[in-house]
C-alpha cells in the first residue's frame, strides 16, 4: 500500500489501482482527490472536510453518524463498524473529538484503521485495542500538548509513525515537535512533507 501525506490531516492510500482518501480538508491540495474511489471523514471540522469539493466529487463518503455535515450525502458510520471502502478494509474506532476547553468542542470523531495496519485517529488520541503497524499521529492541535502526542505513540507502539495535523505550526515549531517525537517515542517516527509518499 502506498501512503501519501497531504497538507494537515489529509492522507491518500493507493493499492492495485484503488484510491482511498481520509480527511481532505480546506487546507489540503486538490490533487489528493484525483482518482479517489472513496473518502473517509473523521469529523465535521473544515480542516478535515471540504464539503464543497466532496459534494462535487461523486464518490462514496463515509463520516460519523452523528456528524453535522449539511449539503453532503454520506454513509453514516458508528464506532466499532467494519466496512469496505474503495476495496480497503476499514474499522471505525473511538467516538468523540478531544476537548479543547470547558468540554468544547463536543462532536463525533472516528478514527479509522485501514487494512488492519494503518491508523488515522482524526482529532483524538483514542488508543485502539488491536496492534497498529503504521500510526498517523497528530503533531499539533489546540486540543493537545506535545507530551500527549508522545504518550499516544508510546501507548500504541507502532512499527512506524508519521505526523498529521501539522498545518498550523511554523517551520521552527514543526522542527521542534518532530525532534521531540523522534527522540522520545522509540518508533520509526519520520516526518512526511505534503505530497511525500511511503
Amino acid at each position: 500500500m502506498q501512503i501519501t501525506k497531504y497538507t494537515h490531516a489529509c492522507v491518500r492510500f493507493e493499492h492495485d489501482g484503488r484510491v482511498l482518501v481520509i480527511d481532505p480538508g480546506i487546507w489540503s491540495e486538490p490533487a489528493a482527490l484525483i482518482g479517489a474511489d472513496a473518502v473517509l471523514v473523521t469529523h465535521e471540522h473544515a480542516d478535515h472536510i471540504d464539503v464543497l469539493r466532496l459534494a462535487g466529487l461523486g464518490v462514496p463518503v463515509y463520516a460519523p453518524a452523528e456528524a453535522a455535515i449539511p449539503r453532503l450525502e454520506f454513509t453514516a458510520v458508528s464506532s466499532g463498524a467494519e466496512f469496505t471502502a474503495a476495496g480497503f478494509r476499514v474499522q471505525a474506532v473511538g467516538g468523540r473529538h478531544a476537548f479543547i476547553y470547558a468540554g468544547q468542542p463536543d462532536c463525533a470523531n472516528l478514527g479509522y484503521i485501514v487494512d488492519e495496519a494503518v491508523y488515522h485517529p482524526g482529532d483524538s488520541l483514542h488508543v485502539p485495542e488491536q496492534p497498529i503497524d503504521t500510526l498517523l499521529v497528530p503533531a499539533q492541535g489546540s486540543w493537545m500538548r506535545t507530551a500527549e502526542a508522545i504518550d499516544f505513540v508510546k501507548a500504541i507502539d507502532p512499527r512506524r509513525a508519521f505526523p498529521i495535523h501539522d498545518a498550523q505550526i511554523n517551520d521552527r515549531g514543526l522542527s521542534s515537535v518532530n525532534g521531540w517525537l523522534a527522540q522520545e517515542t522509540g518508533s520509526a517516527y519520520r516526518y512526511l512533507a505534503p505530497g511525500e509518499s511511503v
